[in-house]
């Protein structure tokens, strides 16, 4: 069996080659994905993103399947329910930032018709695919991600900075960040 050239940074773990071979960098257009991936970059922040996805199936049932309706109705209550559930990132600020942007997220979807429409505006509705043949090369954020957490910033969400966003940007394939020696890179 042949070996696939993967970026490094799935190693070998089955979980996260499966997420960046099915997934990462792969166009989303749907706004319960992107809502997703809004509420689980936010819970990255300061961990590493193998922990995230280790804890993913716990977030869907600990918010509502990433329904942003019911999400953006969360209460206090609802909030100090999720701070006792060990599958979850029991941080008070990103749990209270989740149902927060939530919110934000529906005035986003009210405002442009879908938070699809909002986020791909920024590239007019073409994915960036960079050409990295390192992973050293990557960065971190970019003047798009500036511009867009600044933006979001603006609209309420919290846990959202650059570094976040461009995160959120590499993982619903706005920005092709597969190096280029990546059997995905071609594919995304």
């Amino acid at each position: 069996m042949t070996q696939l050239s993967r970026c490094s940074w799935c190693g070998e773990d089955p979980l996260y080659q499966q997420y960046h071979d099915k997934e990462w960098g792969v166009p989303c257009r749907d706004d319960r994905t992107l809502f997703e991936f809004v509420v689980l970059e936010g819970a990255q922040a300061g961990l590493s993103w193998i922990t995230i996805l280790r804890k993913r199936e716990n977030y869907r049932k600990a918010f509502a399947n990433f329904d942003v309706q019911q999400v953006a109705a969360f209460d206090e209550d609802d909030i100090e329910r999720l701070l006792q559930d060990p599958g979850i990132v029991r941080n008070r600020l990103k749990v209270a930032s989740a149902v927060s942007n939530a919110r934000c997220f529906i005035e986003v979807q009210e405002q442009f018709g879908s938070f699809n429409e909002y986020i791909w505006g920024f590239v007019d509705g073409v994915p960036i695919t960079n050409q990295w043949s390192s992973e050293t090369q990557v960065p971190a954020s970019t003047g798009l991600s500036d511009r867009i957490s600044k933006d979001m910033k603006k609209r309420g969400f919290k846990f959202f900075g650059s570094t976040i966003c461009y995160a959120h940007l590499q993982a619903t394939g706005v920005v092709n960040d597969h190096i280029v020696g990546c059997y995905r890179h071609r594919q995304c």
